[in-house]
C-alpha cells in the first residue's frame, strides 16, 4: 500500500514539472501532439487512481491500462525531445521520472499478479 502512495507522489511530481514546459511548445502543436501529450500523463495518473480504489481481475485491468498510457507518454516525450522542445537536460530529467514510476508501476502489476 505504501508504495501505490508513492507512484501517486511521483506522478504527481511529473505533472507538476511537465505542466509548465508544455507551455512554451509551438503553438500550433497546442491542439494535437501537446494535448495528447498531456492526456497521456492525466490518463495514467487517473487510471492509478482507478487501480487504487479496485481489487482483483479489475484492479489489473486499470494496472495494465496506465502501463499503456506510459508507454504513450513515452512516446510524446521522445518526440519533444527530437524536435527540440525539450532539450538534453529537461529530457534527462523528465526520462528518469517517468522510468521511476515505469519501475513502480511495474512492482505494482507484479506484486498483484
Amino acid at each position: 500500500m505504501a508504495n501505490d502512495m508513492i507512484i501517486l507522489t511521483r506522478t504527481f511530481d511529473l505533472l507538476a514539472w511537465l505542466g509548465p514546459r508544455t507551455e512554451k511548445f509551438p503553438k500550433v502543436y497546442r491542439l494535437t501532439v501537446v494535448q495528447r501529450l498531456m492526456n497521456a500523463a492525466l490518463d495514467f495518473q487517473e487510471t492509478i487512481f482507478d487501480a487504487q480504489s479496485q481489487g482483483g481481475t479489475t484492479r489489473q485491468k486499470h494496472l495494465r491500462a496506465a502501463d499503456s498510457h506510459l508507454n504513450k507518454l513515452r512516446l510524446y516525450l521522445r518526440l519533444a525531445h527530437q524536435w527540440r522542445w525539450l532539450n538534453d537536460g529537461q529530457y534527462r530529467h523528465v526520462s528518469e521520472m517517468v522510468a521511476e514510476i515505469g519501475n513502480l508501476l511495474g512492482g505494482w502489476i507484479n506484486a498483484r499478479s
